[in-house]
């Protein structure tokens, strides 16, 4: 780890998290201190398996390789739950495209019948594309999910532990339901001419995302205003970041950072599998009181904490997926459509 001095990012230890008290201890501090201060860090000795990690990246190559009529047999505007494929240029951050193809898949569920009193959000909730051509895709990101989860939730707890709130705090709005996602996404490079925009600035909205980079540089972080470092690919790591969820739970002690992705240059791909941790879609976020020591120190979040729509969990996530896939919003939310 000796190159992790010239990082940009915080690297944490999930390692000593598990560890003995004195270890545990002082991995939170840590933990409570990056997510505060920067909101984005290196996590290293997750335990999720090297081999597993590269499965995920060799079958989203394969994948994103395969003949564009069998990827779009999946494509995300047959389905109302925001699952599939997308071309590139297809998702909107910030009314620009973004170019990156990408596949969504989310927990796999049936889907729910809708009487009129459902809250739209409800409408998510559903079962994954999956391409027919490459039933292995399935199996490796499923088997990928279950320890991602394990990883993210004890994070979570981690979180919990620094916040001096119970360990299991968060537990109950995680519920037997979380609201998963997993994005395989495949930046294609661009001439200096064209527009640079892989993914365009943005917060998560959800609770956690842990990254997992390949090689090439190109995700940058806003640590401060118009101030942007590199997260610099760092072999055998995740870059894990907070959600808007844990910044309104924390009345902003805890950090949702600004993000931007920047394309590759014109010979080179940039691949990158994205696992977002997401409360039940019919949570209510409450914001929790925090000791005088760290209340002291919470900023508010930058998103107003008592507006109901952002709390409310289900809410809150439809309303970026419909800002994000217009066309899923046209196609199958036709009265939200016009609402942005």
């Amino acid at each position: 780890m000796s190159h992790s001095d010239s990082l940009a990012l915080p690297v944490i230890d999930f390692a000593l998290l598990t560890g003995d008290e004195q270890q545990r201890k002082e991995a939170v501090e840590k933990l409570g201190k990056a997510a505060r201060e920067v909101g984005f860090f290196y996590l290293i000795n997750h335990g999720v398996v090297q081999a597993l990690s590269e499965s995920v990246q060799n079958v989203a190559r394969t994948f994103f390789s395969l003949p564009q009529e069998e990827k779009l047999k999946v494509k995300m505007e047959n389905s109302p739950h925001f699952r599939g494929y997308n071309l590139a240029g297809v998702e909107i951050t910030r009314s620009q495209p973004d170019y990156r193809e990408q596949f969504d898949i989310g927990a796999e569920r049936e889907a729910v019948v809708n009487s009129p009193e459902s809250p739209t959000w409800l409408r998510m909730q559903g079962p994954n594309q999956w391409p027919q051509a490459l039933p292995e895709l399935q199996t490796v990101l499923t088997g990928w999910q279950q320890d991602m989860t394990q990883v993210a939730l004890e994070l979570l707890r981690g979180f919990a532990e620094a916040l001096e709130l119970p360990r299991n705090a968060f537990d109950n709005l995680y519920g037997d339901y979380p609201n998963e996602h997993i994005k395989l996404i495949r930046y294609p490079g661009r001439q200096e001419s064209e527009s640079s925009q892989g993914v365009g600035a943005h917060k998560d909205s959800g609770f956690l995302t842990l990254l997992l980079q390949d090689d090439q540089p190109g995700l940058q972080v806003e640590v401060t205003p118009d101030n942007w470092v590199a997260a610099s690919p760092l072999p055998g790591s995740f870059v894990v970041n907070i959600g808007e969820l844990l910044e309104l739970a924390s009345n902003g002690y805890l950090r949702a950072t600004i993000h931007r992705v920047v394309s590759p240059k014109a010979d080179k791909e940039r691949l990158s599998v994205a696992f977002f941790l997401g409360a039940q879609l019919d949570a209510v976020v409450p914001v929790y009181p925090l000791p005088d020591s760290l209340a002291r120190l919470a900023i508010g979040p930058t998103s107003d904490p008592l507006n109901p729509l952002l709390r409310e969990v289900g809410w809150n996530y439809l309303k970026g997926r419909l800002r994000s896939h217009p066309e899923v919003a046209r196609r199958f939310y036709p009265e939200h459509s016009n609402s942005e």
